[in-house]
């Protein structure tokens, strides 16, 4: 039989109540085929080996290093802690757009994304934290595993309003700072800003050895740009209004999109870092499907 998963399109979503509750079920629809997790073992880092002596724990012994050499060496790791994730969540003024074809708006389905990935990430017993940003940070919450914790994040989630512009590049420098020790990084944005501000933003995190993954959330006609008539088009952090033919400028709008779509993901994978174009009328499950298992078959563990 096949599973309805109807409730994990935003246009069902957005009738529920709660943010709590969609992240419950967006978790639960995608996770009932997962059957391994995409954050286990980020933070064990290998520094160097050791010679075996009695007692120490078979499991580091390093059979390649033993095949070469006949003598027992031991993994020894920088450092073992739990895995800590912190969501970063853009909500400047940007974030509110939603066209009419949409059912929810960029921030409000950028809440859905953030809220199940904490809901994942704490229900394996590992630590969430959250940053809120327009032109500052506007909340930040340490990470921590414990479940009363996710009720914090989504509170601040569901209760940190829209507005400002976005200045992603000095953002991601103070932030970088805050969280020094390493862990991964998402981070749920249009991206509209400038992309080579942005990318030295995003090194300031590499500096650190986060993992580092950019979730960009887009509406459809930002994208597509289907629109017909004249149109009177409003820049939303910007005061400026222009009204104008939209069939003669589609096919140069949508090849300046590309181009800066190209622009952001070349920048991201020459930093390594994870990218996923997640349009707001998406299915939640495919959403997190295309981020996750890309993110599990990068570490082998598909």
């Amino acid at each position: 039989m096949t599973q309805n998963l109807d409730y994990l399109k935003p246009e069902v979503l957005t009738r529920l109540s709660g943010l709590a509750l969609k992240a419950r079920l967006i978790v639960e629809g995608y996770v009932s085929g997962l059957h391994k997790s995409p954050f286990q073992g980020f933070s064990v880092e290998f520094a160097e080996h050791r010679e075996y002596v009695p007692g120490d724990d078979l499991r580091y012994v390093d059979w390649k290093v033993f095949g070469k050499s006949d003598r027992f060496y031991l993994k020894q790791y920088e450092e073992e802690t739990n895995f800590a994730c912190y969501i970063l969540l853009d909500t400047s003024e940007s974030m509110q757009y939603k066209s009419d074809a949409a059912a929810v708006s960029k921030l409000e389905y950028a809440r859905y994304v953030a809220a199940a990935l904490s809901y994942l990430v704490i229900q394996q017993q590992d630590a969430a934290g959250l940053a809120t940003f327009d032109v500052d940070v506007t909340n930040f919450l340490r990470a921590s595993s414990q479940p009363s914790h996710l009720k914090q994040l989504i509170h601040v989630m569901e209760q940190t309003p829209a507005g400002g512009e976005t200045l992603m590049g000095p953002i991601f420098h103070d932030l970088s700072e805050r969280i020094r020790k390493r862990g991964l990084i998402i981070i749920l944005s249009d991206l509209f800003d400038d992309v080579n501000e942005i990318l030295l933003g995003l090194k300031h995190f590499r500096y650190h050895r986060h993992d580092v993954s950019i979730l960009q959330i887009v509406d459809p006609a930002e994208q597509d740009f289907p629109f017909e008539d004249a149109t009177l088009f409003k820049g939303l952090e910007q005061s400026v209004e222009q009204l104008t033919e939209p069939r003669t400028l589609r096919a140069a709008y949508r090849r300046e999109f590309e181009s800066f779509l190209m622009n952001v993901r070349r920048g991201c994978r020459d930093l390594q870092m994870e990218h996923a174009l997640l349009r707001t009328d998406d299915r939640l499950d495919v959403a997190l499907t295309s981020y996750l298992t890309s993110r599990m078959h990068r570490a082998g563990r598909t």
